[in-house]
């Protein structure tokens, strides 16, 4: 945590403010919502969003089993009935119909109609909604509506300042820092082609990656050809251009 997110993610929870994270893939949203509910000494259910999740695989359906049918409740229906923080992680991948589901619980009311049911959840006082997207990443056609954005509050994510991300990789990784800022320095050359040949930059997740196979002996060249520059990118002329960004370092 390099601000106030902290602080201003704690005032937001005390008021159960329903909470947007936004920032670029790997730089800590998860991470982040992850230890806040340690830190609040709450529940955590996290859903990864795909655009195959109904809005059934959120609130919940009845299954059939030896005695007929059951009614299970889904990750969203369990959160808001016992009190979880439910995050889901890159809401903008569901379907708009799944996402609507989730506006009774973000305003006033806060409330879930289980309309297969019959029943209407009215959230414990604990609940709270988190949701994560990547908005530098997102098209015209995955984007979230007006209607939804402003049932949140938002926090912005970015990777940290270089001192701080190079005590990260190292942190989390076990390499020395000298090793971790060289890590960093190439994220950051990689990052300034963003939007010329790449379409996300290097995150601080893929740079804990390389420095953990350098730890465990990898010479740094590979490691960086296989966690840093390889996945990113299948272009022959911008994984030149990578690794002789990484061949300057080491």
């Amino acid at each position: 945590m390099v601000a106030d997110e902290i602080e201003l993610y704690e005032a937001a929870y005390s008021v159960r403010m329903p909470i947007m994270l936004k920032g670029p893939t790997g730089c800590g949203k998860t991470r982040f919502v992850e230890y806040m509910a340690w830190k609040l000494n709450k529940p955590l259910i996290t859903v990864a969003c795909n655009e195959d999740m109904t809005a059934s695989d959120l609130i919940g359906r009845y299954l059939l089993d030896a005695n007929g049918t059951r009614w299970q409740d889904g990750p969203l229906a369990v959160a808001a009935r016992y009190g979880a923080i439910c995050y889901l992680d890159e809401v903008v991948e569901a379907r708009q119909d799944t996402i609507v589901a989730i506006h009774t619980l973000t305003d006033a009311r806060r409330m879930l109609p289980l309309e297969k049911k019959g029943e209407v959840i009215e959230a414990h006082p604990d609940f709270q909604l988190v949701i994560s997207y990547n908005p530098g990443y997102q098209s015209l056609m995955k984007d979230l509506k007006q209607s939804t954005k402003q049932r949140f509050g938002a926090l912005d994510f970015d990777y940290p300042e270089h001192d701080i991300e190079a005590e990260i990789v190292a942190h989390e990784s076990g390499i020395n820092l000298d090793i971790a800022k060289k890590l960093v320095h190439i994220a950051e050359r990689a990052r300034n082609l963003k939007g010329h040949g790449l379409d996300e930059g290097l995150s601080t997740r893929m740079l804990i990656y390389a420095g953990s196979l350098i730890y465990k002996g990898v010479q740094p060249l590979a490691a960086c050809r296989v966690a840093l520059v390889r996945p990113i990118t299948d272009d022959p002329d911008m994984r030149d251009a990578l690794d002789s960004a990484v061949t300057t370092y080491f």
